[in-house]
Protein backbone atom coordinates (compact mmCIF):
# COMPACT_ATOMS: atom_id res chain seq x y z
CA UNK A 1 0.00 0.00 0.00
CA UNK A 2 1.29 3.02 -1.19
CA UNK A 3 2.04 5.75 1.96
CA UNK A 4 3.16 8.84 0.70
CA UNK A 5 1.29 12.00 1.93
CA UNK A 6 -0.65 13.42 5.03
CA UNK A 7 -2.42 10.92 7.38
CA UNK A 8 -4.11 12.19 10.92
CA UNK A 9 -3.90 10.09 13.21
CA UNK A 10 -7.56 11.07 14.40
CA UNK A 11 -8.82 11.37 18.06
CA UNK A 12 -11.54 9.33 19.80
CA UNK A 13 -14.53 11.60 20.49
CA UNK A 14 -15.53 10.98 24.18
CA UNK A 15 -19.11 12.03 25.63
CA UNK A 16 -18.42 14.12 28.82
CA UNK A 17 -19.40 10.73 30.62
CA UNK A 18 -16.44 9.21 29.47
CA UNK A 19 -18.39 6.81 26.94
CA UNK A 20 -17.40 7.00 23.28
CA UNK A 21 -19.08 9.55 20.87
CA UNK A 22 -19.22 7.32 17.80
CA UNK A 23 -21.70 10.19 15.73
CA UNK A 24 -18.75 12.73 16.41
CA UNK A 25 -16.21 10.07 15.13
CA UNK A 26 -17.97 9.39 12.19
CA UNK A 27 -18.71 13.23 11.71
CA UNK A 28 -14.47 13.79 11.96
CA UNK A 29 -13.61 11.06 9.48
CA UNK A 30 -16.39 12.08 7.07
CA UNK A 31 -14.36 15.61 6.93
CA UNK A 32 -11.18 14.19 6.90
CA UNK A 33 -12.25 12.48 4.10
CA UNK A 34 -13.45 16.29 1.74
CA UNK A 35 -9.70 17.31 2.66
CA UNK A 36 -6.61 16.30 0.41
CA UNK A 37 -5.15 13.76 3.47
CA UNK A 38 -4.24 10.42 2.17
CA UNK A 39 -5.30 8.64 4.69
CA UNK A 40 -6.21 8.15 8.64
CA UNK A 41 -4.99 6.59 11.52
CA UNK A 42 -7.47 4.75 13.61
CA UNK A 43 -6.20 3.92 17.22
CA UNK A 44 -3.26 5.34 17.30
CA UNK A 45 -1.54 7.15 20.00
CA UNK A 46 -3.37 10.14 19.65
CA UNK A 47 -6.26 8.26 19.36
CA UNK A 48 -5.95 7.36 23.20
CA UNK A 49 -6.31 3.51 21.91
CA UNK A 50 -3.99 2.85 25.01
CA UNK A 51 -7.12 3.64 27.25
CA UNK A 52 -9.97 1.76 25.79
CA UNK A 53 -11.24 -1.61 26.65
CA UNK A 54 -10.90 -4.22 23.27
CA UNK A 55 -14.83 -3.89 23.17
CA UNK A 56 -13.70 0.27 22.30
CA UNK A 57 -11.11 -0.48 20.00
CA UNK A 58 -13.22 -2.76 17.91
CA UNK A 59 -16.22 -0.54 17.38
CA UNK A 60 -14.17 2.25 17.24
CA UNK A 61 -12.01 0.25 14.23
CA UNK A 62 -15.95 -0.54 12.71
CA UNK A 63 -17.54 2.82 13.10
CA UNK A 64 -14.02 5.02 11.69
CA UNK A 65 -14.19 2.24 8.91
CA UNK A 66 -18.14 2.73 7.95
CA UNK A 67 -17.56 6.79 7.67
CA UNK A 68 -14.66 6.61 6.06
CA UNK A 69 -14.04 7.36 2.11
CA UNK A 70 -13.19 4.67 -0.21
CA UNK A 71 -9.63 6.65 -1.37
CA UNK A 72 -8.52 6.84 1.48
CA UNK A 73 -5.83 4.94 2.97
CA UNK A 74 -7.19 3.15 6.46
CA UNK A 75 -4.63 2.66 8.74
CA UNK A 76 -5.29 0.77 11.96
CA UNK A 77 -3.68 1.03 15.15
CA UNK A 78 -3.08 -2.71 16.12
CA UNK A 79 0.10 -3.06 18.47
CA UNK A 80 -0.12 -4.70 22.11
CA UNK A 81 2.41 -6.04 24.48
CA UNK A 82 2.32 -9.74 22.82
CA UNK A 83 2.38 -10.62 19.58
CA UNK A 84 -0.41 -12.88 20.03
CA UNK A 85 -2.99 -9.72 20.95
CA UNK A 86 -1.86 -8.05 18.00
CA UNK A 87 -2.58 -10.29 15.65
CA UNK A 88 -5.86 -10.73 16.96
CA UNK A 89 -6.73 -7.24 16.70
CA UNK A 90 -5.06 -6.82 13.16
CA UNK A 91 -7.40 -9.86 11.63
CA UNK A 92 -10.03 -8.03 12.78
CA UNK A 93 -9.04 -4.66 11.06
CA UNK A 94 -8.36 -6.59 7.89
CA UNK A 95 -12.13 -7.93 7.92
CA UNK A 96 -13.69 -4.66 8.22
CA UNK A 97 -11.45 -3.70 4.66
CA UNK A 98 -8.50 -1.76 6.85
CA UNK A 99 -5.09 -1.22 4.57
CA UNK A 100 -2.19 -1.60 6.98
CA UNK A 101 -1.93 -2.58 10.15
CA UNK A 102 0.56 -0.33 12.53
CA UNK A 103 1.99 -1.94 15.17
CA UNK A 104 4.08 -0.03 17.88
CA UNK A 105 7.28 -1.59 19.59
CA UNK A 106 6.51 -3.73 22.33
CA UNK A 107 7.69 -1.86 25.66
CA UNK A 108 6.26 -3.41 28.85
CA UNK A 109 9.41 -5.55 29.79
CA UNK A 110 12.13 -3.16 28.06
CA UNK A 111 15.26 -4.69 29.29
CA UNK A 112 14.29 -7.84 27.29
CA UNK A 113 13.31 -5.65 23.87
CA UNK A 114 16.72 -4.08 24.12
CA UNK A 115 17.86 -7.42 23.55
CA UNK A 116 17.36 -7.57 19.52
CA UNK A 117 15.99 -10.68 18.91
CA UNK A 118 13.42 -10.28 20.77
CA UNK A 119 12.41 -7.35 18.76
CA UNK A 120 13.12 -8.83 15.69
CA UNK A 121 11.16 -12.35 16.54
CA UNK A 122 8.23 -10.09 17.84
CA UNK A 123 7.99 -8.23 14.49
CA UNK A 124 8.63 -11.22 12.50
CA UNK A 125 5.71 -13.45 13.86
CA UNK A 126 3.63 -10.58 13.41
CA UNK A 127 4.60 -10.56 9.94
CA UNK A 128 4.26 -13.67 8.83
CA UNK A 129 0.99 -14.29 9.72
CA UNK A 130 -0.53 -10.52 9.56
CA UNK A 131 -3.46 -10.84 6.44
CA UNK A 132 -2.49 -6.71 6.33
CA UNK A 133 1.14 -5.40 5.45
CA UNK A 134 2.56 -3.85 9.07
CA UNK A 135 4.41 -0.80 9.51
CA UNK A 136 6.42 -0.42 12.55
CA UNK A 137 5.33 2.22 15.13
CA UNK A 138 8.50 3.81 16.79
CA UNK A 139 7.12 6.41 19.48
CA UNK A 140 10.35 6.73 22.25
CA UNK A 141 8.62 9.53 23.60
CA UNK A 142 6.33 7.24 25.20
CA UNK A 143 7.76 3.82 25.40
CA UNK A 144 10.99 4.63 26.99
CA UNK A 145 12.40 2.47 23.78
CA UNK A 146 13.70 3.51 20.83
CA UNK A 147 14.15 0.71 18.16
CA UNK A 148 17.75 0.97 16.33
CA UNK A 149 17.66 1.97 12.80
CA UNK A 150 19.76 -1.51 12.27
CA UNK A 151 16.83 -3.32 13.39
CA UNK A 152 14.28 -1.68 11.07
CA UNK A 153 16.99 -2.27 8.53
CA UNK A 154 16.73 -5.77 9.19
CA UNK A 155 13.18 -6.20 9.38
CA UNK A 156 12.85 -3.98 6.05
CA UNK A 157 13.88 -7.48 4.42
CA UNK A 158 10.47 -9.25 5.62
CA UNK A 159 8.05 -8.90 2.29
CA UNK A 160 5.19 -7.84 4.52
CA UNK A 161 7.00 -5.32 6.73
CA UNK A 162 5.85 -2.31 4.45
CA UNK A 163 7.86 0.76 6.73
CA UNK A 164 7.86 2.81 9.53
CA UNK A 165 6.16 5.35 11.31
CA UNK A 166 9.08 6.99 12.92
CA UNK A 167 8.44 9.52 16.01
CA UNK A 168 11.49 10.14 17.61
CA UNK A 169 12.08 13.26 16.15
CA UNK A 170 15.60 12.57 14.70
CA UNK A 171 16.19 13.18 11.36
CA UNK A 172 19.50 11.82 11.19
CA UNK A 173 17.65 8.47 12.00
CA UNK A 174 15.40 8.92 9.37
CA UNK A 175 18.03 9.46 6.74
CA UNK A 176 20.07 6.21 8.13
CA UNK A 177 17.09 3.96 7.50
CA UNK A 178 15.89 5.82 4.32
CA UNK A 179 19.56 4.80 3.04
CA UNK A 180 19.78 1.58 4.85
CA UNK A 181 16.97 0.15 3.00
CA UNK A 182 17.30 1.80 -0.50
CA UNK A 183 17.67 -2.36 -1.98
CA UNK A 184 14.61 -3.10 -0.70
CA UNK A 185 12.52 -3.15 -3.98
CA UNK A 186 8.58 -3.22 -4.23
CA UNK A 187 5.76 -2.06 -6.14
CA UNK A 188 2.07 -1.67 -5.32
CA UNK A 189 -0.88 -0.84 -7.24
CA UNK A 190 -2.04 2.95 -7.44
CA UNK A 191 -4.51 4.63 -9.88
CA UNK A 192 -3.58 6.39 -13.06
CA UNK A 193 -2.62 9.79 -11.19
CA UNK A 194 -0.38 7.72 -9.27
CA UNK A 195 -2.57 7.53 -5.68
CA UNK A 196 -3.24 5.22 -3.10
CA UNK A 197 -5.70 2.54 -4.68
CA UNK A 198 -7.44 0.60 -1.94
CA UNK A 199 -9.47 -2.36 -2.30
CA UNK A 200 -12.21 -0.47 -1.13
CA UNK A 201 -12.13 1.68 -4.28
CA UNK A 202 -12.15 -1.51 -6.65
CA UNK A 203 -15.53 -2.73 -4.14
CA UNK A 204 -17.25 0.47 -5.00
CA UNK A 205 -16.00 -0.33 -8.80
CA UNK A 206 -17.64 -3.27 -8.75
CA UNK A 207 -20.66 -1.93 -6.68
CA UNK A 208 -21.41 0.12 -9.42
CA UNK A 209 -21.52 -2.86 -11.84
CA UNK A 210 -24.02 -4.54 -9.73
CA UNK A 211 -26.72 -1.09 -9.18
CA UNK A 212 -25.94 0.79 -12.70
CA UNK A 213 -24.67 3.69 -10.33
CA UNK A 214 -22.07 6.12 -12.42
CA UNK A 215 -18.29 5.71 -10.46
CA UNK A 216 -15.99 8.20 -11.10
CA UNK A 217 -12.74 6.98 -12.48
CA UNK A 218 -10.29 8.90 -9.87
CA UNK A 219 -11.45 9.97 -6.33
CA UNK A 220 -13.86 7.36 -5.41
CA UNK A 221 -16.08 8.20 -2.89
CA UNK A 222 -17.51 5.19 -0.44
CA UNK A 223 -20.54 6.49 1.05
CA UNK A 224 -22.45 2.96 1.41
CA UNK A 225 -20.92 0.11 3.54
CA UNK A 226 -24.04 -2.25 2.49
CA UNK A 227 -23.22 -1.47 -1.36
CA UNK A 228 -19.59 -2.43 -1.41
CA UNK A 229 -20.52 -5.57 1.10
CA UNK A 230 -22.10 -7.34 -1.38
CA UNK A 231 -20.28 -6.35 -4.05
CA UNK A 232 -18.00 -9.18 -5.79
CA UNK A 233 -14.72 -7.99 -4.85
CA UNK A 234 -11.96 -9.26 -7.42
CA UNK A 235 -9.08 -6.68 -7.00
CA UNK A 236 -7.06 -8.66 -9.83
CA UNK A 237 -9.88 -7.92 -12.13
CA UNK A 238 -12.01 -4.46 -11.59
CA UNK A 239 -15.51 -4.21 -13.56
CA UNK A 240 -16.53 -1.08 -15.43
CA UNK A 241 -19.68 0.03 -13.39
CA UNK A 242 -22.66 -0.10 -16.31
CA UNK A 243 -22.77 3.49 -16.52
CA UNK A 244 -19.35 4.31 -15.10
CA UNK A 245 -15.58 4.09 -16.41
CA UNK A 246 -13.20 1.23 -15.62
CA UNK A 247 -10.67 2.01 -12.64
CA UNK A 248 -7.18 2.50 -14.68
CA UNK A 249 -4.24 1.48 -12.90
CA UNK A 250 -0.91 1.14 -12.75
CA UNK A 251 2.48 -0.12 -10.49
CA UNK A 252 4.77 2.09 -8.47
CA UNK A 253 8.15 1.50 -7.22
CA UNK A 254 7.60 2.36 -3.14
CA UNK A 255 10.14 0.31 -1.23
CA UNK A 256 10.34 0.50 2.07
CA UNK A 257 8.54 3.11 3.47
CA UNK A 258 9.42 5.73 6.46
CA UNK A 259 6.64 7.79 7.46
CA UNK A 260 7.22 10.42 10.33
CA UNK A 261 5.34 11.16 13.32
CA UNK A 262 7.17 14.77 14.63
CA UNK A 263 5.44 17.80 12.56
CA UNK A 264 8.42 19.86 13.56
CA UNK A 265 10.84 18.86 11.63
CA UNK A 266 8.66 18.00 8.62
CA UNK A 267 10.07 19.45 5.68
CA UNK A 268 13.85 18.78 6.99
CA UNK A 269 12.26 14.38 6.91
CA UNK A 270 10.93 14.29 3.82
CA UNK A 271 13.98 15.95 2.31
CA UNK A 272 16.24 12.79 4.09
CA UNK A 273 13.60 10.41 2.55
CA UNK A 274 10.41 10.30 4.49
CA UNK A 275 7.44 10.05 2.03
CA UNK A 276 4.79 11.11 4.41
CA UNK A 277 3.76 11.89 8.10
CA UNK A 278 1.23 10.89 10.35
CA UNK A 279 1.68 13.75 12.58
CA UNK A 280 -0.88 14.52 15.63
CA UNK A 281 -1.26 18.45 14.30
CA UNK A 282 -2.75 16.95 11.14
CA UNK A 283 -5.79 16.41 13.14
CA UNK A 284 -6.28 19.86 14.01
CA UNK A 285 -4.95 21.33 10.76
CA UNK A 286 -4.88 18.81 7.77
CA UNK A 287 -4.76 21.17 4.91
CA UNK A 288 -2.17 23.18 6.52
CA UNK A 289 0.36 20.34 6.75
CA UNK A 290 -0.75 18.96 3.50
CA UNK A 291 0.39 22.41 2.03
CA UNK A 292 3.87 21.48 3.77
CA UNK A 293 3.90 18.34 1.62
CA UNK A 294 2.70 19.31 -1.48
CA UNK A 295 5.52 22.46 -1.73
CA UNK A 296 7.84 19.95 -1.12
CA UNK A 297 6.28 17.50 -3.55
CA UNK A 298 6.31 20.06 -6.30
CA UNK A 299 10.25 20.48 -5.66
CA UNK A 300 9.86 23.83 -3.52
CA UNK A 301 11.80 23.26 -0.81
CA UNK A 302 11.78 26.86 0.20
CA UNK A 303 8.04 27.03 0.28
CA UNK A 304 7.87 23.97 1.98
CA UNK A 305 9.84 25.89 4.82
CA UNK A 306 7.96 28.81 4.74
CA UNK A 307 4.42 26.84 4.86
CA UNK A 308 6.37 24.96 8.10
CA UNK A 309 7.38 28.46 9.59
CA UNK A 310 3.80 29.02 9.72
CA UNK A 311 2.24 26.43 11.69
CA UNK A 312 5.79 25.11 13.48
CA UNK A 313 5.38 27.50 16.89
CA UNK A 314 1.90 25.85 16.92
CA UNK A 315 2.62 22.26 16.20
CA UNK A 316 5.45 22.40 18.61
CA UNK A 317 3.27 23.40 21.56
CA UNK A 318 -0.22 21.77 21.11
CA UNK A 319 0.99 18.76 20.09
CA UNK A 320 4.80 18.19 21.40
CA UNK A 321 4.11 20.10 24.44
CA UNK A 322 0.10 20.14 25.44
CA UNK A 323 -0.51 16.58 23.91
CA UNK A 324 -3.30 14.87 22.90
CA UNK A 325 -5.62 18.07 25.44
CA UNK A 326 -4.11 20.25 23.27
CA UNK A 327 -4.40 18.73 19.85
CA UNK A 328 -8.39 17.90 21.01
CA UNK A 329 -8.59 21.53 22.12
CA UNK A 330 -7.40 22.78 18.71
CA UNK A 331 -9.98 20.56 16.59
CA UNK A 332 -12.57 22.33 18.28
CA UNK A 333 -11.56 25.48 17.64
CA UNK A 334 -11.45 24.10 13.63
CA UNK A 335 -14.66 22.89 13.23
CA UNK A 336 -13.80 18.92 14.40
CA UNK A 337 -15.47 17.60 17.88
CA UNK A 338 -11.79 17.36 19.75
CA UNK A 339 -13.99 17.01 23.29
CA UNK A 340 -13.07 15.66 26.86
CA UNK A 341 -10.02 13.18 27.24
CA UNK A 342 -10.20 10.31 29.34
CA UNK A 343 -8.38 10.27 32.88
CA UNK A 344 -5.47 9.80 33.48
CA UNK A 345 -5.53 12.69 31.26
CA UNK A 346 -6.74 16.13 31.72
CA UNK A 347 -8.51 19.05 29.83
CA UNK A 348 -6.21 21.98 29.38
CA UNK A 349 -6.94 24.71 31.53
CA UNK A 350 -8.28 28.02 31.13
CA UNK A 351 -5.07 29.95 30.56
CA UNK A 352 -3.84 26.88 28.06
CA UNK A 353 -6.95 26.98 26.06
CA UNK A 354 -6.23 30.79 25.55
CA UNK A 355 -2.56 29.98 24.55
CA UNK A 356 -3.83 27.49 22.12
CA UNK A 357 -6.65 29.87 20.32
CA UNK A 358 -4.09 32.17 19.93
CA UNK A 359 -1.99 29.91 18.57
CA UNK A 360 -4.35 28.66 16.26
CA UNK A 361 -5.47 32.24 15.22
CA UNK A 362 -4.45 31.84 11.58
CA UNK A 363 -4.47 28.44 11.13
CA UNK A 364 -7.01 27.66 10.00
CA UNK A 365 -8.70 23.72 7.94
Amino acid sequence: MLLHGIFPPITTPFYPDGSVCFQKLAHNVERYSRTPAAGLLVLGSTGEAVLLSDAERHEVLKSAREAAAAHQVLIAGTGMESAAETLRLTEYAAGLGYDVALVRTPHFYRDQMNRPDNMLAFYRFVADRSPLPVLIYNFPQVTGYDIPAEIVIELAEHPNVAGIKESGGSVAKVQRMVEGTRHVRRTVLVTADFRALTPRMLQSQQAAAHTGDIVPAGGLQSSAAAVSAKAGFSPSKPKAGLLGTPLKTRQKEAGFQVVVGFAQKFPESLQAGAVGGVLAFADAAPMAMFEVYAAWKDGDMELARQKQQRVAAAAARIAGELSIPGVKYACDLNGYYGGPVRLPLLALTADLRSEVEGLMGNIKS
